[in-house]
């Protein structure tokens, strides 16, 4: 029979339910067992493709093209293996399914309530990803005490009577701070919110102590007496230098060993060697890169997990240390910030703020000999920039931010002019992209087509194509049932690729995406000062003859 986790919060948010979760599904994988995950957003917001990156970071996109929690980033990421829409429920999913049954009359004329209506519906979610695994672990977002994730909680406190304690876990994620005027941790935080989570009706069987500090065996043992929980259950989880030394400082505590004993599962002996390697490497790196990710989400970074983290995953991929600078295109500086950076990124975005900026910071890539890698957007802000300063398309843009531009090089394709609802309505999902034998893509993919994830409205516009083509700006990777530009790379540059899909989301600590891996080889190369233009080559469209092309 199928075991379920459920792993909640309490205190405070961003404690790292998603990074706990992941990593105790990597120690049971490690152990041989088959492991789901499931993350549960309160919000009533169908989905997070509408949301402020401001207030949510950012939208992962899985495979099958569902708009989901970053969360789902941090599972695919650890446990090495492909997320999709059932993986991730909404508190607006779920009430939006239960009033369309209730006006189908699916019901039956009953009195449609939370309970059991709702917390039914939930369960039945919770059960979803359960086919074929041992394990299901149920992320539920928030903390406890939050309006929004009562029914989550309640519907939680059922299945543990409907599926039986002897195959049901509680794992509590709570902050124990360091007060530095006294110099203590301190615990009361954690003991009223496991009352808290008591009053509900769910008593932890494991409590996950987020610290700044590694806790003491008094503290383990005050925690364990005024919790109810044994010692060996109150688990350690300090901050650390990188999110994927978690399942090693969880390992060494023996997490997964209490997870086995209280669920009763057998497993076979533990094998971490290959997520060892990969620990060492990042604490080990013999060479370090500097590079500038420009866009506009940039004080809050998790806007940019997925690039962040396939950034990492290069420099694994690279043998060196990573050092993102985050700077806003918006930022009149933001040349001038870009000094002495050895690889400069330009992620996805949507709202013209900051595009300029952005503009700025690939043409001084181009110009400069800069490796230069653009996601989505980044492709999109590419084109516009060749266009103008190449090209000589003066006023060259995108409809999205210019619906009356002269020069629209990036466009709407006509399916999407028709589009009047905007969740889930953009180009979303895996698509197959064609390489072009020869170029950076093809040597870094070492096959002639690719599957990836796409989430954007807006595409090149084919009218001016052999005209970019021509100049040195080149299409090496084409959706080919649309004839669709999804790779553009600049000729007599040591690396400028931009992707309209978003790469990022599958890049993998133990397999990183070959792109990134690339990009990053590229920049390190630059700061190692091998980069050098041989006598008489000049950038792509140097030699342009500038005349204006209307």
């Amino acid at each position: 029979m199928t075991k379920y986790i459920f792993v909640t919060g309490g205190v405070v948010s961003s404690l790292g339910k998603g990074i706990s979760a992941a990593s105790l599904g990597k120690l049971l994988e490690a152990r041989g067992l088959s492991v789901a995950m499931l993350k549960c957003d309160p919000y009533i917001n169908v989905d997070p493709g509408t949301m402020n990156p401001f207030q949510h970071g950012e939208v992962y996109v899985t495979e099958d093209g569902a708009e989901t929690d970053l969360d789902l980033g941090h599972y695919e990421r650890f446990l090495n293996k492909e997320m999709h829409h059932t993986n991730n429920i909404t508190a607006g999913r779920i009430y939006e399914t239960v009033i369309a049954r209730e006006r189908r009359g699916d019901f039956l004329g009953m009195t449609v309530q939370v309970i059991p209506h709702i917390t039914d519906e939930i369960k039945s979610r919770f059960k979803l990803p359960a086919k074929g695994a041992d394990i299901v672990i149920i992320e539920i977002g928030g903390t406890v005490g939050d309006i929004e994730s009562l029914p989550f909680l309640e519907a939680a406190r059922q299945m543990g009577l409907e599926a039986g304690r002897e195959n049901t876990l509680y794992i509590h994620v709570t902050l124990v701070p360091f007060i530095k005027a006294s110099e203590e941790l301190k615990t009361k935080p954690t003991q009223h919110s496991v009352a808290k989570l008591r009053e509900l009706g769910i008593s932890p069987d494991i409590i996950v102590c987020r610290s700044e500090k590694p806790l003491s065996s008094e503290i383990k043992a005050k925690i364990s007496m005024f919790c109810s929980v044994p010692k060996e259950s109150v688990v350690d989880a300090p901050d650390v230098a990188s999110i994927y030394e978690v399942p090693m400082v969880f390992d060494k505590q023996g997490l997964d060993d209490q997870v086995v004993m209280l669920l009763r599962l057998r497993s076979r002996a533990k094998d971490l060697e290959s997520w060892s390697t990969v620990v060492h490497r990042l604490k080990n790196p013999k060479h370090e890169v500097q590079i500038a990710l420009a866009g506009k989400y940039t004080d809050y970074k998790d806007a940019y997990k997925s690039v962040h983290e396939a950034l990492v995953h290069g420099g694994i991929a690279n043998d060196c240390r990573i050092t993102v600078r985050y700077l806003d295109t918006s930022s009149p500086s933001i040349l001038e910030d870009l000094h002495g950076v050895h690889g400069i990124l330009v992620p996805g975005g949507f709202g013209d703020r900051g595009i300029e900026g952005k503009v700025k910071v690939t043409g001084l890539a181009r110009e400069e000999r800069i490796p230069f890698l653009g996601l989505c957007l980044g492709l999109q802000i590419a084109v516009v920039e060749f266009g103008r300063s190449v090209l000589k398309l003066s006023g060259a843009h995108s409809t999205e931010f210019d619906p009356k531009t002269r020069y629209p090089v990036i466009d709407l394709l006509p399916e999407q002019k028709a589009v009047q609802a905007k969740g889930a309505s953009m180009r979303l999902g895996t698509y197959e992209c064609c390489l072009k034998k020869g170029s950076l893509a093809h040597k870094a993919y070492g096959t002639a087509t690719v599957q990836e994830r796409h989430r954007h409205r807006y595409e090149v516009n084919n009218k001016f194509r052999k005209l970019y083509e021509d100049a040195g700006l080149q299409v090496t990777g084409t959706y080919a049932p649309k004839n669709l530009a999804e790779i553009v790379e600049l000729r007599d540059h040591p690396w400028f690729l931009a992707a309209q899909f978003h790469p990022e989301f599958k890049s993998r600590p133990e397999s990183p995406h070959p792109l990134f891996r690339d990009f990053v080889a590229a920049a390190l190369a630059r700061s190692r000062g091998l980069d050098r233009r041989p006598a008489g080559v000049k950038p792509a469209g140097r030699g342009f003859s500038g005349e204006d092309h209307g």
